[in-house]
Protein backbone atom coordinates (compact mmCIF):
# COMPACT_ATOMS: atom_id res chain seq x y z
CA UNK A 1 0.00 0.00 0.00
CA UNK A 2 1.49 3.55 -1.01
CA UNK A 3 2.69 5.48 1.56
CA UNK A 4 0.64 8.46 3.62
CA UNK A 5 1.48 12.11 2.88
CA UNK A 6 2.21 14.65 5.43
CA UNK A 7 3.36 18.59 6.05
CA UNK A 8 5.10 18.71 9.15
CA UNK A 9 5.65 22.22 10.49
CA UNK A 10 7.59 23.44 13.59
CA UNK A 11 9.56 20.69 12.47
CA UNK A 12 12.65 21.23 15.23
CA UNK A 13 14.94 18.36 15.47
CA UNK A 14 13.09 15.86 13.53
CA UNK A 15 11.14 13.55 16.42
CA UNK A 16 7.65 13.88 15.27
CA UNK A 17 8.71 13.53 11.69
CA UNK A 18 10.81 10.56 12.25
CA UNK A 19 8.00 9.17 14.24
CA UNK A 20 5.44 9.24 11.50
CA UNK A 21 8.09 8.24 8.79
CA UNK A 22 7.98 4.84 10.76
CA UNK A 23 4.29 4.48 11.16
CA UNK A 24 4.54 4.94 6.97
CA UNK A 25 3.62 8.14 6.53
CA UNK A 26 5.78 10.64 3.74
CA UNK A 27 6.67 13.90 4.40
CA UNK A 28 6.15 16.30 1.38
CA UNK A 29 7.22 19.16 3.64
CA UNK A 30 9.01 20.05 6.58
CA UNK A 31 8.85 23.52 8.17
CA UNK A 32 10.92 25.03 10.80
CA UNK A 33 12.31 28.56 11.33
CA UNK A 34 15.74 28.01 12.80
CA UNK A 35 18.70 27.21 10.33
CA UNK A 36 20.12 24.85 13.22
CA UNK A 37 17.37 22.24 13.22
CA UNK A 38 16.95 22.59 9.08
CA UNK A 39 20.52 21.43 9.04
CA UNK A 40 19.59 18.71 11.33
CA UNK A 41 16.55 17.25 8.92
CA UNK A 42 19.08 17.57 5.63
CA UNK A 43 21.73 16.01 7.72
CA UNK A 44 19.40 12.52 8.48
CA UNK A 45 17.04 12.59 5.62
CA UNK A 46 18.74 15.01 2.89
CA UNK A 47 15.63 13.68 0.65
CA UNK A 48 13.43 15.82 2.22
CA UNK A 49 11.65 19.02 1.45
CA UNK A 50 13.00 20.99 4.23
CA UNK A 51 11.39 25.12 4.34
CA UNK A 52 13.13 26.99 6.64
CA UNK A 53 10.96 30.02 7.54
CA UNK A 54 8.75 31.37 9.63
CA UNK A 55 5.51 30.14 9.49
CA UNK A 56 3.33 32.94 10.39
CA UNK A 57 4.47 34.17 7.18
CA UNK A 58 4.00 30.98 4.95
CA UNK A 59 1.88 30.77 2.42
CA UNK A 60 0.69 27.41 0.66
CA UNK A 61 -0.34 28.63 -2.42
CA UNK A 62 3.43 28.80 -2.78
CA UNK A 63 4.04 25.29 -2.16
CA UNK A 64 1.29 23.71 -3.91
CA UNK A 65 2.60 20.05 -3.07
CA UNK A 66 0.81 20.88 0.72
CA UNK A 67 -2.25 20.57 -0.51
CA UNK A 68 -4.72 17.07 -0.39
CA UNK A 69 -1.91 15.66 2.14
CA UNK A 70 -3.40 13.06 4.45
CA UNK A 71 -1.84 14.59 7.77
CA UNK A 72 -0.66 17.86 8.55
CA UNK A 73 1.26 17.55 12.15
CA UNK A 74 2.58 20.27 14.51
CA UNK A 75 4.52 19.90 17.15
CA UNK A 76 4.30 23.13 18.22
CA UNK A 77 6.38 24.98 20.84
CA UNK A 78 4.63 24.89 24.24
CA UNK A 79 1.83 27.18 25.02
CA UNK A 80 2.10 28.70 28.41
CA UNK A 81 -0.67 30.00 30.67
CA UNK A 82 -1.47 31.96 33.98
CA UNK A 83 -2.41 30.03 36.44
CA UNK A 84 -3.56 32.73 38.44
CA UNK A 85 -5.51 34.73 35.77
CA UNK A 86 -6.97 31.41 34.77
CA UNK A 87 -6.14 32.55 30.77
CA UNK A 88 -3.57 31.78 28.20
CA UNK A 89 -0.86 34.55 27.81
CA UNK A 90 -0.62 35.78 24.71
CA UNK A 91 2.79 35.20 22.73
CA UNK A 92 4.73 33.62 19.98
CA UNK A 93 3.91 30.21 21.09
CA UNK A 94 -0.30 31.01 20.96
CA UNK A 95 0.32 32.86 17.47
CA UNK A 96 1.77 30.00 16.02
CA UNK A 97 -0.78 27.75 17.09
CA UNK A 98 -3.59 29.95 15.42
CA UNK A 99 -1.50 29.74 12.38
CA UNK A 100 -1.23 25.75 12.61
CA UNK A 101 -5.56 25.97 12.58
CA UNK A 102 -5.61 28.14 9.38
CA UNK A 103 -3.02 26.53 7.76
CA UNK A 104 -5.49 23.22 8.16
CA UNK A 105 -8.42 25.62 7.30
CA UNK A 106 -6.25 26.51 3.68
CA UNK A 107 -5.09 23.00 2.98
CA UNK A 108 -7.83 20.74 4.58
CA UNK A 109 -5.80 17.65 5.00
CA UNK A 110 -8.07 14.62 5.98
CA UNK A 111 -6.14 14.63 9.80
CA UNK A 112 -4.48 17.02 11.88
CA UNK A 113 -2.27 16.31 14.73
CA UNK A 114 -1.08 18.75 17.53
CA UNK A 115 0.86 18.19 20.31
CA UNK A 116 1.67 20.10 22.76
CA UNK A 117 1.26 20.54 26.76
CA UNK A 118 -1.18 18.31 28.80
CA UNK A 119 -3.34 21.33 29.63
CA UNK A 120 -4.09 21.96 26.35
CA UNK A 121 -6.92 18.70 26.61
CA UNK A 122 -8.05 19.60 29.72
CA UNK A 123 -7.50 22.90 31.20
CA UNK A 124 -9.73 25.28 31.94
CA UNK A 125 -6.66 28.31 30.93
CA UNK A 126 -7.36 26.54 27.47
CA UNK A 127 -10.96 26.45 27.40
CA UNK A 128 -10.92 29.64 24.97
CA UNK A 129 -8.23 27.91 22.03
CA UNK A 130 -9.96 24.80 22.02
CA UNK A 131 -12.82 26.43 21.59
CA UNK A 132 -10.73 28.42 18.87
CA UNK A 133 -10.13 25.47 17.07
CA UNK A 134 -13.01 23.89 16.86
CA UNK A 135 -15.13 26.64 15.67
CA UNK A 136 -12.44 27.09 12.86
CA UNK A 137 -12.42 23.41 11.54
CA UNK A 138 -16.13 22.13 12.60
CA UNK A 139 -17.60 23.34 9.70
CA UNK A 140 -15.12 21.98 7.62
CA UNK A 141 -16.33 18.62 8.79
CA UNK A 142 -13.45 17.91 10.95
CA UNK A 143 -14.34 15.71 14.48
CA UNK A 144 -12.01 16.01 17.93
CA UNK A 145 -10.46 13.48 19.90
CA UNK A 146 -8.25 15.53 23.09
CA UNK A 147 -6.17 13.30 24.60
CA UNK A 148 -3.24 13.02 26.81
CA UNK A 149 -0.50 11.04 26.49
CA UNK A 150 2.61 9.80 28.77
CA UNK A 151 5.62 8.68 26.35
CA UNK A 152 6.85 6.22 29.53
CA UNK A 153 3.93 4.43 28.38
CA UNK A 154 5.62 3.99 24.94
CA UNK A 155 9.18 2.52 25.49
CA UNK A 156 10.63 6.10 26.46
CA UNK A 157 12.90 6.30 29.81
CA UNK A 158 10.93 9.46 30.61
CA UNK A 159 7.87 11.01 32.46
CA UNK A 160 6.57 12.82 29.40
CA UNK A 161 3.27 13.98 29.36
CA UNK A 162 1.98 15.47 26.22
CA UNK A 163 -1.63 16.90 24.99
CA UNK A 164 -2.82 15.87 21.80
CA UNK A 165 -5.64 16.80 19.61
CA UNK A 166 -6.26 14.19 16.91
CA UNK A 167 -9.09 16.32 14.23
CA UNK A 168 -10.14 13.73 11.57
CA UNK A 169 -12.85 14.58 8.25
CA UNK A 170 -15.84 13.17 9.71
CA UNK A 171 -15.67 10.11 7.57
CA UNK A 172 -12.59 8.93 9.42
CA UNK A 173 -13.53 10.30 12.93
CA UNK A 174 -15.02 6.92 14.49
CA UNK A 175 -12.03 4.64 12.94
CA UNK A 176 -9.78 6.22 15.15
CA UNK A 177 -8.54 4.43 18.27
CA UNK A 178 -5.89 6.45 20.36
CA UNK A 179 -2.87 4.34 20.93
CA UNK A 180 -2.53 1.78 23.83
CA UNK A 181 0.04 1.67 25.98
CA UNK A 182 3.34 -0.82 24.79
CA UNK A 183 5.46 -0.71 28.01
CA UNK A 184 3.99 -1.44 30.81
CA UNK A 185 6.94 -2.14 33.03
CA UNK A 186 8.54 1.57 32.05
CA UNK A 187 12.46 1.45 30.91
CA UNK A 188 14.44 3.40 33.35
CA UNK A 189 17.50 6.02 33.15
CA UNK A 190 19.32 3.10 34.30
CA UNK A 191 18.36 0.49 31.68
CA UNK A 192 18.47 3.01 28.74
CA UNK A 193 22.19 4.40 29.36
CA UNK A 194 24.20 1.56 31.22
CA UNK A 195 25.38 0.55 27.58
CA UNK A 196 26.72 4.10 27.30
CA UNK A 197 27.43 4.99 30.67
CA UNK A 198 30.20 1.53 30.54
CA UNK A 199 31.07 2.64 26.74
CA UNK A 200 34.67 3.36 27.91
CA UNK A 201 35.33 0.88 30.82
CA UNK A 202 33.77 2.75 34.12
CA UNK A 203 33.91 -0.03 36.57
CA UNK A 204 31.19 1.60 38.85
CA UNK A 205 28.52 1.60 35.64
CA UNK A 206 26.80 -1.51 37.05
CA UNK A 207 25.83 0.02 40.68
CA UNK A 208 24.71 3.40 38.87
CA UNK A 209 22.32 1.66 36.41
CA UNK A 210 21.10 -0.43 39.01
CA UNK A 211 20.28 3.45 41.37
CA UNK A 212 18.81 4.46 38.48
CA UNK A 213 15.91 2.67 38.84
CA UNK A 214 13.12 5.30 37.50
CA UNK A 215 12.49 6.84 34.42
CA UNK A 216 13.76 10.71 33.93
CA UNK A 217 12.01 13.87 34.48
CA UNK A 218 10.89 15.52 31.51
CA UNK A 219 13.62 16.54 29.61
CA UNK A 220 13.18 20.64 28.96
CA UNK A 221 15.37 22.58 26.13
CA UNK A 222 15.05 25.60 27.86
CA UNK A 223 14.58 29.01 26.37
CA UNK A 224 16.65 30.75 23.57
CA UNK A 225 16.52 33.48 25.63
CA UNK A 226 18.76 31.92 28.74
CA UNK A 227 22.13 30.25 29.48
CA UNK A 228 23.54 27.23 28.28
CA UNK A 229 22.38 23.65 28.80
CA UNK A 230 20.74 21.82 31.89
CA UNK A 231 18.44 19.08 33.44
CA UNK A 232 15.92 22.00 34.79
CA UNK A 233 14.79 23.73 37.70
CA UNK A 234 15.91 23.25 40.87
CA UNK A 235 13.12 20.42 42.39
CA UNK A 236 13.98 18.44 39.04
CA UNK A 237 17.52 18.82 39.45
CA UNK A 238 17.12 16.91 42.94
CA UNK A 239 15.51 14.47 40.80
CA UNK A 240 18.36 13.37 39.49
CA UNK A 241 20.74 14.25 41.63
CA UNK A 242 19.05 10.33 43.49
CA UNK A 243 19.60 8.80 40.28
CA UNK A 244 23.71 9.71 40.68
CA UNK A 245 23.48 12.48 37.46
CA UNK A 246 24.50 15.81 37.97
CA UNK A 247 21.83 17.86 36.48
CA UNK A 248 23.54 21.66 36.92
CA UNK A 249 25.38 20.98 32.52
CA UNK A 250 26.60 18.56 30.25
CA UNK A 251 29.41 17.11 30.12
CA UNK A 252 31.33 15.81 26.45
CA UNK A 253 32.30 12.47 26.88
CA UNK A 254 30.92 9.37 29.25
CA UNK A 255 33.08 8.00 32.71
CA UNK A 256 36.00 6.40 32.04
CA UNK A 257 37.29 3.19 33.89
CA UNK A 258 38.18 5.32 36.80
CA UNK A 259 34.63 7.31 36.44
CA UNK A 260 36.66 10.38 35.68
CA UNK A 261 34.73 12.45 32.97
CA UNK A 262 37.56 15.14 31.45
CA UNK A 263 35.52 18.01 30.83
CA UNK A 264 33.38 18.32 34.59
CA UNK A 265 35.61 20.39 36.81
CA UNK A 266 32.60 20.82 39.34
CA UNK A 267 34.10 17.81 41.74
CA UNK A 268 30.80 16.30 42.49
CA UNK A 269 30.99 12.88 42.86
CA UNK A 270 27.91 13.39 40.30
CA UNK A 271 27.87 11.96 36.48
CA UNK A 272 26.84 14.48 34.04
CA UNK A 273 25.04 13.05 31.12
CA UNK A 274 25.86 13.70 27.49
CA UNK A 275 24.28 15.61 24.76
CA UNK A 276 24.04 11.96 23.11
CA UNK A 277 22.44 10.80 26.21
CA UNK A 278 19.49 12.94 26.51
CA UNK A 279 19.12 11.87 22.70
CA UNK A 280 18.82 8.29 24.15
CA UNK A 281 16.81 9.32 26.92
CA UNK A 282 14.48 10.88 24.12
CA UNK A 283 14.24 7.86 22.29
CA UNK A 284 15.95 9.26 19.01
CA UNK A 285 17.93 6.43 17.29
CA UNK A 286 21.93 6.65 18.08
CA UNK A 287 22.50 7.56 14.23
CA UNK A 288 20.19 10.39 14.27
CA UNK A 289 22.39 13.16 14.22
CA UNK A 290 22.00 17.14 15.39
CA UNK A 291 23.58 19.75 13.85
CA UNK A 292 25.12 22.88 16.06
CA UNK A 293 27.02 23.35 19.20
CA UNK A 294 25.90 21.91 22.29
CA UNK A 295 23.31 23.73 23.92
CA UNK A 296 21.90 23.99 20.36
CA UNK A 297 22.08 20.43 19.97
CA UNK A 298 20.18 19.56 23.54
CA UNK A 299 17.73 22.41 22.63
CA UNK A 300 16.89 20.38 19.53
CA UNK A 301 16.25 17.17 21.51
CA UNK A 302 14.51 18.57 25.10
CA UNK A 303 12.20 20.68 22.83
CA UNK A 304 11.49 17.32 20.46
CA UNK A 305 8.58 15.07 20.78
CA UNK A 306 10.01 11.76 21.08
CA UNK A 307 9.87 9.80 17.50
CA UNK A 308 8.15 6.55 19.42
CA UNK A 309 5.23 8.69 20.62
CA UNK A 310 4.84 10.40 16.68
CA UNK A 311 5.24 6.55 15.61
CA UNK A 312 2.29 5.59 17.90
CA UNK A 313 0.53 8.46 16.74
CA UNK A 314 1.10 8.21 13.39
CA UNK A 315 0.15 4.12 13.38
CA UNK A 316 -3.46 5.29 14.91
CA UNK A 317 -4.09 8.20 12.39
CA UNK A 318 -2.85 5.73 9.17
CA UNK A 319 -5.55 2.97 11.00
CA UNK A 320 -8.23 5.53 10.91
CA UNK A 321 -7.58 6.88 7.47
CA UNK A 322 -7.47 3.21 6.10
CA UNK A 323 -10.14 1.85 7.32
Amino acid sequence: MSSLKFVDICSGGGGMALGLEQAGFHPVLLLDDKQVTCETLRMNRPTWNVLQTDLLGFKPTDHRETYDVDLLSAGLPRVKSSATAKRVETGSELRLLEAAVYLAHAVQPRALLIENVPGLVDSEAFQAVRTFIQKELEHLGYGFHWFILNAEDFGVPQDRKQGVLIALKRQYFDNFRRPAPIDAQHTTVGQALHASMSARGWAGADAWAAQADHVAPTLVGGSEKRGGADLGLTGTKKAWARMGINGAAFADEVPGPDGVQESDKSGSPLKKLTVDQAAILQAFPTDWIFAGKKTARYRQIGHASPPPVGKALGLAIAAALRA
